[in-house]
């Protein structure tokens, strides 16, 4: 027995009995799939309290260009400096320096305590870094803003909010998945000439071993929280791998998780900190060692398919790139359709994998409230919707935010000398980050025979394509074609026609893509909602899980079984009860 396992025995916080009503509702929740969001979004003092916006930037402003400190972290080598926030300033913060096996190790042996808790007991620990998390989200949205390049606002909702509930979801379902079975069974088998055959059984369910996070550049902690608490829930180990430039929102999140986890008497290596410089390789070391059995990882298709391919000892769960289409017959509310569009597109410069790249219209227009507006036509109002949102520079910076990577960049660079530009992108100045590149969304009208080649390729970023097709039927058909091959995470159809909308419905299942239908007001395509939306299908090439369900969860651990012959009470000595 541990130290940690010991001081847990002598009376460590029951974090289970104080989150157990937050669990048993988060559980009706993703069973309902109705709306609830039990940490609030708006980054207020009102709800956050007095004081805590300036706390959490000071507490930010505090990690900048000094060590970062981990609890319970017993080794001296510091890693270098490898983050630059996108609105052009280093942060300087050098994180502790393990190499890979040796992570994996310390993962391993702090693993043992983590297994032998209940199911319960590893709940209620991830509950409890879930909330002190929430505590921490200003702190979390000014290292998510300056790791990714995020404006203020979404990096409060997105990397902070809405991360931890998408971490409550897959606590959740990993806690409501282990108590799907009982832990214990009396079993009798009826035989002829004597009595039954009788055996006492118990039913544990026990993590598979280390699991390792890769995460990714622009969302590390919505991505993130969702593979790690659904790992640790189900009793493994982890070993958190950050993006080299977007590592301090996932340090700050290991720090608290040590902490809480040291309060519970555990070791607080169930979860380490595997930060590594830019082109190291880390992430493919520790995706192969053959002690990890469970990769999660956001990002590029070409990493996502060589680990799949390659971490062959190991459950992957994967989200990648695709095709992310919109089909457009017709409408009741042009302007709405163009306002949200542009939304759509506009929103963190398009550094989203769910933003719309393939806008689909037939070449006989789309039919609106307005009249027939043919492709050049709506692609030249869309054009005019973006210039709108964005007309005020200033406040339009806090809807793009700015560019996360050269990536980005030279794809924005590249598509700009692409034929049927019709809506150039431009720089916007940021009002206080002189250094940051804002970038408004670019818009090429291509044909769907001339231009595969070019649509059926990922442009993340702020790249878009109104694509001519010979008619809606053909839209459908690209649809379903696009997607099944080379993957989506959203579609999106506008029809005021019930039959093009039920083809449209079943060209989406068919592809194995999420659908929304008809968006004109505040809801967006490239928005998703714990415990409800389901994000990523399984179902085509861009993901092979979803966040969350229960198959996200069910393969992170076994349910083992033992079994003696029962005691009756009959055969026990008189004495024996005592």
């Amino acid at each position: 027995m541990t130290e940690y396992a010991a001081e847990a025995d002598a009376g460590a916080v029951d974090f289970f009995a104080r989150h157990r009503e937050l669990l048993e509702r988060a559980v009706d929740a993703t069973r309902s799939r109705e709306f609830w969001s039990p940490f609030p979004e708006s980054p207020s003092e009102r709800v956050y309290g007095a004081g805590s916006a300036a706390a959490g930037e000071a507490a930010f402003r505090a990690l900048l260009n000094e060590p970062f400190a981990l609890p319970g972290w017993g080794r001296d080598e510091i890693g270098e400096a490898t983050e630059v926030s996108p609105y052009g300033f280093p942060l300087g913060v050098r994180y502790p320096a393990v190499a890979p096996g040796a992570a994996v190790a310390l993962a391993r042996e702090a693993g043992a305590g983590w297994r032998a808790a209940s199911p319960e007991v590893r709940a209620g620990v991830a509950v409890e870094i879930l909330t002190r998390l929430n505590a921490a989200s200003f702190e979390l949205a000014h290292a998510v803003r300056h790791t990714t390049g995020q404006p203020f606002v979404m990096a409060f909702q997105a990397g902070g909010p809405h991360a931890q509930e998408r971490g409550l979801e897959a606590v959740a379902y990993a806690w409501a998945e282990q108590a799907r079975h009982p832990g214990s069974a009396a079993w009798a088998k009826p035989r002829r000439g004597g009595g039954p055959l009788a055996l006492a059984k118990t039913f544990t369910p026990v993590g598979r071993g280390v699991a390792v996070l890769i995460g990714c550049n622009t969302f590390p902690t919505w991505n993130g929280y969702p593979g790690l608490f659904a790992s640790l829930v189900t009793g493994n180990p982890v070993v958190v791998k950050p993006h080299p430039r977007a590592v301090l929102p996932l340090a700050i999140t290991v720090r608290v998780a040590r902490e809480v986890l040291a309060e519970a008497g555990f070791a607080p290596d169930v979860v380490v900190l595997a930060a590594e410089p830019e082109g190291a390789g880390t992430a493919r070391e520790l995706a192969t060692h053959p002690e990890v059995r469970i990769v999660d990882f956001t990002g590029s298709s070409k990493f996502g398919d060589w680990l799949e391919a390659n971490a062959r000892q190991a459950q992957v769960y994967t989200e990648k790139a695709g095709l992310n289409t919109v089909v457009l017959d017709s409408t009741d509310d042009y302007a709405g359709l163009l306002r949200n569009l542009a939304f759509s597109l506009s929103l963190y410069s398009g550094q989203m994998c769910t933003t719309p790249q393939n806008l689909l219209v037939g070449r006989g227009g789309i039919v609106t409230d307005q009249g027939v507006r043919s492709a050049a036509e709506f692609a030249a109002d869309l054009g005019v919707a973006l210039e709108k949102l964005l007309a005020d520079e200033a406040r339009a910076t806090g809807t793009l935010g700015a560019i996360v990577g050269d990536g980005v960049r030279a794809r924005l660079a590249e598509a700009a000398r692409l034929p049927g530009v019709c809506h150039p992108s431009r720089t916007l100045p940021h009002p206080d980050f002189p250094e940051a590149v804002a970038r408004t969304p670019l818009i090429a009208l291509l044909d769907a025979a001339a231009d595969r080649e070019v649509y059926t390729r990922e442009w993340f970023g702020p790249v878009s394509f109104v694509v001519v097709t010979e008619s809606t039927a053909e839209s459908v058909r690209l649809l379903r074609e696009t997607v099944g091959a080379f993957g989506a995470l959203t579609a999106l159809v506008h029809s005021t026609d019930e039959a093009v909308l039920d083809a449209a419905r079943e060209a989406a299942l068919a592809a194995g893509v999420h659908l929304s239908e008809n968006l004109t007001d505040g809801v967006f395509v490239n928005q998703s909602s714990a415990f409800s939306d389901f994000h990523g299908s399984a179902a085509n090439p861009a993901a092979s899980a979803t966040l969350t369900d229960p198959a996200f969860v069910a393969g992170r651990f076994a349910v083992l079984q033992s079994r003696r012959p029962a005691v009756s009470a009959s055969d026990s000595a008189p004495g024996d009860a005592s």
